[in-house]
């Protein structure tokens, strides 16, 4: 069933005037969601109640994503809400080169996600590589949750070890590192989009003064957990191309764009 016009126009006018992008596209999405959500499909009025809380969460800026309560990423789905940050189509691209990196889809990889999150993307990996095996170290409780349920509505959570601490701690020795870290500068969360600045977990976001506090880890990190033939896959913001070019050295194989031609994934080996 389809919302009346004049409810569609009313919806669509609102959801611009508060300045969300795409409003009939979210409109419908959001229409369609009550529909799924209501527990009886002939109740017009139980729909359309659910329909306008959906609409007013959004105007007032909530992801779309945390009121569906999931998102798409390498054409998986995943469960998301707050405390978890959004996947976004340009992290695909650390899959992509981890791919393009191990063309044998049987290897029996060792795979690690250092800031797991949602799980998307050790949960990508290891539904490219069927013989593979993964960790997922991830500090946040409420991002833990998420991740675990992931894998587990996946049927990977066999395959994966999830490992509640903060990455700093992570041992063992492994083919690929994948990392999607907090870059933002500090000084620049103000301001994002009110979707992010409001409503995704400022751990995932803050990336500190320079938005490279991560990265120095991370490098240090991968040299000790990397194994001689392995590499590492760093999610970078726009205008950090140079910065960690110059961290990682004689140890960065090259820094891969994202569809929308922004530099996006470092890649890396260990010496």
């Amino acid at each position: 069933m389809t919302p009346t016009p004049e409810l569609f126009r009313d919806v669509t006018e609102r959801l611009r005037a508060a300045g969300v992008d795409y409003p009939r596209l979210v409109a419908r999405v959001l229409w369609e969601h009550a529909h799924t959500k209501t527990l009886s499909p002939t109740s017009v009025g139980e729909r359309e109640s659910l329909f306008e809380s959906f609409i007013r969460r959004r105007i007032a800026r909530e992801p779309v994503a945390y009121i569906t309560g999931h998102r798409e990423f390498w054409s998986l789905d995943f469960a998301v809400g707050p405390g978890v940050l959004v996947p976004r189509p340009e992290s695909e691209t650390l899959i992509e080169q981890l791919v393009r990196a191990f063309p044998d889809k049987s290897a029996p990889l060792a795979l690690l996600d250092l800031g797991a999150g949602s799980g998307c993307l050790i949960a990508a990996a290891l539904s490219e590589y069927p013989n593979a095996t993964g960790t997922a170290v991830e500090r946040s409780e409420a991002a833990l949750a998420y991740c675990r349920a992931n894998l587990e509505k996946l049927g990977l959570s066999g395959r994966c070890r999830v490992i509640a601490q903060d990455f700093a701690q992570a041992a063992g020795s492994y083919d690929g590192i994948l990392a999607n870290p907090p870059y933002i500068r500090r000084g620049d969360i103000a301001s994002l989009a009110p979707e992010v600045r409001l409503f995704e977990p400022l751990e995932a976001l803050d990336g500190g003064e320079d938005g490279l506090e991560a990265y120095r880890l991370l490098v240090t990190l991968s040299a000790r957990l990397l194994k001689p033939s392995g590499l590492a896959f760093f999610e970078i913001g726009a205008s950090q191309a140079d910065a960690l070019s110059a961290m990682m050295g004689r140890r960065l194989v090259g820094i891969v764009p994202d569809l929308a031609g922004n530099p996006r994934c470092a890649v890396g080996r260990k010496s």
